[in-house]
């Protein structure tokens, strides 16, 4: 566990001492991203239950680095409040749950209304999160590519993650990469 803190509080550090950045989280219902923000903002793994509004959290693991994550709810009534979070984004964290087969062409559907929608700024960068893959059936990240035709994002940077929600398993890779992305985007955007 101290090597997944240690590791994180490098990641985080990347976002270095400038003001937080603000970062949506967005997926389906059911699909982790309550879970990831509070074992994040925690390293513990809360119980909850389907978001019907929305978590705001300041994650500040260490002094200097700083962001603020919104964690909007997915269920289908509350998706088309969304738009209304877009503004002043820097970064889109995109869960998906690769268990689940039978919705990841409504994942997609979502993903790439977020991303067409003029209030989301055009080049903000996606981190999508493949989470449960220590669930039985869960797909690669390479087959969620295929399936939600991610390769087909021309416009803005994104990469896509493995993991595991309740251990922090690939969540260390992807805050890493989020933290990257977001500088970039930061960088070209004065």
């Amino acid at each position: 566990m101290g090597l997944w803190l240690t590791k994180l509080y490098d990641a985080l550090s990347s976002f270095g001492e400038e003001d937080p950045s603000k970062i949506i989280m967005l997926g389906l219902d059911n699909a982790g991203k309550t879970t990831i923000l509070y074992k994040l903002k925690l390293n513990e793994v809360v119980s909850s239950i389907p978001t019907l509004g929305f978590n705001v959290e300041t994650v500040t693991p260490c002094k200097g680095v700083t962001f603020t994550v919104w964690d909007v709810g997915g269920q289908d009534r509350i998706r088309q409040l969304w738009r209304h979070y877009y503004s002043g984004a820097e970064g889109l964290v995109y869960v998906v749950d690769s268990t689940d087969t039978q919705r990841l062409s409504e994942a997609k559907e979502e993903l790439f209304g977020i991303l067409n929608s003029p209030e989301m700024p055009v080049s903000c960068p996606v981190v999508i999160i493949a989470n449960k893959r220590d669930m039985p059936n869960a797909r690669k990240a390479s087959e969620i590519i295929d399936a939600m035709d991610l390769r087909t994002l021309r416009n803005r940077k994104w990469h896509i993650q493995s993991s595991c929600a309740t251990t922090g398993e690939g969540l260390y890779e992807a805050v890493t990469e989020l933290g990257r992305l977001v500088k970039e985007y930061k960088r070209h955007q004065t």
